[in-house]
């Protein structure tokens, strides 16, 4: 009996649990929604709390990193083979990393949904979910002006720490770099974004790096604000001042906040295109798809 109690502790013979979502595509400042499915397992068992965490990968370590967590159920009794349901909606924080661009894979990202069942002071955190996060809109339209100026995707990067004078709750944030195109190409060796959405709106930084020094640029505008503003306009009129500005040594910031008028005009592919050339050459012609769906398999 005693040999048997041990077996259950650690899975063989316990409960199990299944987190299905209804749909495994969100973003940021949205929400998540399912149910998590426990079937009971030879004997009753006591349930201490049961949690779902969002965790992403995708910084130089590799490993996962847990930043949003919520607790579904809290202390319950599970009979021997009983079949209970909970249901359950999570917000998706503002500062989620973005894991697709317009349906494209940005390669080295993944965030995932875990559960967490704890039983007789032993956690299991085996079930993991891959969660597909598009951008929100206000994100989407700064990243579609690079595809506008007809940028190249060069990588993504989760780095940790914080961004200095941004308002940041997460111990991370996301880059994108691009490879300058047209008239940068040569003058700049890239370009970094970095979008940290909030409640109220996004803020945006830019750097440009060229010989002598990195500059960057700072805008903070509402979520509406965002949408209207022409940001391939705003984004080249900076970057084409940097790029004139060739005595210039060491390193300078070109803060901008708020709403800037202006017109864009299209002269690139658009930004699902540069993300979807630059993942199919990661992943040397492997499905999208199949990478996604195989993204935690090591960590269940």
């Amino acid at each position: 009996m005693v040999f048997k109690k041990m077996l259950q502790k650690f899975g063989v013979g316990g409960p199990s649990v299944d987190t299905v979502l209804s749909e495994s595509r969100c973003h940021p400042g949205g929400l998540l929604s399912g149910e998590v499915r426990l079937t009971g397992g030879e004997a009753d068992a006591d349930i201490e709390h049961i949690a779902l965490s969002l965790v992403v990968r995708g910084g130089r370590a590799g490993s996962l990193t847990e930043f949003h967590r919520v607790v579904v159920s809290g202390a319950t009794r599970l009979e021997a083979k009983q079949q209970r349901t909970i249901p359950f909606t999570m917000p998706v924080p503002w500062e989620t990393p973005v894991t697709e661009v317009t349906g494209q894979a940005l390669p080295g990202i993944e965030v995932g949904l875990r559960t967490e069942l704890a039983i007789a002071k032993a956690v299991d955190k085996g079930d993991l979910d891959p969660v597909i996060v598009a951008p929100a809109p206000a994100h989407d339209a700064v990243l579609d002006a690079f595809g506008q100026l007809g940028f190249g995707f060069k990588s993504v990067e989760l780095e940790a720490g914080r961004v200095h004078g941004l308002r940041q709750e997460l111990p991370f944030y996301q880059e994108i770099a691009f490879y300058p195109s047209g008239p940068y190409a040569g003058r700049l060796s890239e370009v970094e974004l970095v979008v940290v959405a909030e409640r109220d709106g996004v803020q945006v930084v830019l750097e440009a790096d060229r010989r002598g020094g990195d500059v960057q640029a700072r805008f903070a505008v509402g979520h509406e604000e965002a949408l209207d503003t022409e940001w391939a306009r705003l984004i080249g009129d900076w970057l084409d001042r940097v790029a004139a500005q060739h005595g210039h040594h060491g390193y300078g910031h070109h803060d901008e906040y708020g709403h800037h008028d202006g017109y864009g005009q299209r002269r690139g592919p658009g930004m699902g295109a540069v993300v979807a050339g630059a993942a199919a050459g990661v992943v040397g012609g492997m499905v999208l798809g199949e990478v996604l769906d195989d993204a935690f398999e090591d960590d269940e």
